[in-house]
């Protein structure tokens, strides 16, 4: 690990033009990102930024890193090869709900099996918006856009629920106005060993606005908000006397001091336990059941990745190989003279 430097935020905004809609929820990601890659005190020429296609895979064009803007749902495969050919670099992959789960959902969920040390951002508008308003797979059941008229019939994908399947250590969400959660999850997310994904509930201001405002409306937003810390109880609401328990074999949102209900009762949220029973119902939460949950959800370490357990396979073959460079590889077995 190299020495940490002092950065500020700036250090990492490019030159570019940020060519975002105004008031387009990337902007609020992209100021988060830039204040956690200064956090980290990683120097710029150690980050890499991938991205796919569509509106989130400008990213690289505004991060004063190196980067590369990929093809339509590539992210991961680009970024797995650039983890794999240099382990030392901090791999960032920017993706949205279309280019990760719709043409790049293979490379999605095996990035996450392999346990690839990346730091996925999944920036989730449930909506295409780079190519006009389609119906992408985290849109809602009946939505009406583009290309589903009469509204999609469709069941939508939660991006958590993938994660979890795909047998996922690291999974963490956040509203693209909660800046500075985004922050603190980016850096830790950074410092986790194995595949860590984020997925940021993004509004699109020109073909799916008001998205989540369900969850962000002003007055109602902290009773349809949780925030889960690891190792604190989980409540919420505007006086705090709200909280989840477990019902059974299901969550439950209580009021303390209500039907005999106190503090004592409420759940201690654990994001490093294996088991991820739990985890799974907090990433199904839903209004009006359910807040909906954001910070970090999962956050199981393992001593091992991909590049890792790939390094120390690479390693025991070349001791034991009794080859060692390539004229001995050209030589060997069998070989005949051409005259």
């Amino acid at each position: 690990m190299e020495n940490k430097i002092q950065y500020q935020p700036s250090d990492f905004k490019s030159n570019q033009e940020v060519r975002w809609c105004p008031g387009c929820g990337d902007h609020g990601f992209l100021n988060a990102l830039h204040k956690a890659m200064a956090e980290l005190g990683i120097s710029r020429e150690n980050h890499v930024v991938v991205s796919g296609i569509g509106c989130s895979s400008r990213t690289p064009y505004y991060v004063n890193t190196y980067a590369f803007h990929g093809i339509h749902g590539r992210a991961a495969a680009i970024s797995t090869g650039v983890k794999i050919a240099n382990p030392g670099l901090c791999v960032w992959t920017v993706t949205g709900d279309g280019d990760a789960l719709a043409i790049g959902g293979n490379h999605f969920i095996h990035m996450i099996r392999r346990n690839m040390n990346i730091n996925l951002i999944l920036l989730n508008n449930q909506i295409y918006g780079l190519t006009k308003g389609q119906y992408s797979p985290t849109s809602r059941e009946g939505q009406v856009t583009k290309t589903s008229p009469y509204g999609t019939i469709e069941p939508p994908f939660i991006p958590g629920d993938l994660v979890l399947g795909a047998q996922g250590k690291f999974f963490a969400r956040a509203m693209d106005t909660h800046i500075k959660l985004q922050t603190e999850i980016f850096v830790e997310a950074a410092q986790f060993t194995g595949a860590s994904v984020i997925e940021i509930l993004q509004n699109c201001v020109i073909f799916n606005d008001g998205a989540y405002d369900l969850l962000t409306d002003k007055e109602h937003r902290e009773d349809r908000q949780i925030f889960l810390k690891h190792g604190e109880k989980m409540i919420f609401g505007k006086e705090k006397n709200k909280g989840l328990i477990l019902d059974g074999f299901k969550l439950k949102a209580v009021t303390i001091g209500e039907d005999g209900y106190t503090m004592d009762d409420i759940l201690v949220h654990n994001a490093k336990t294996q088991n991820p029973f739990i985890h799974m119902m907090l990433i199904g939460m839903s209004y009006p059941e359910y807040p909906v949950a954001f910070g970090i959800i999962r956050a199981v370490e393992t001593s091992d990745n991909y590049a890792s357990k790939l390094e120390r396979q690479m390693n025991d073959v070349k001791a034991k190989s009794k080859i060692h460079t390539m004229d001995e590889l050209l030589n060997s077995g069998d070989t005949w003279t051409v005259e």
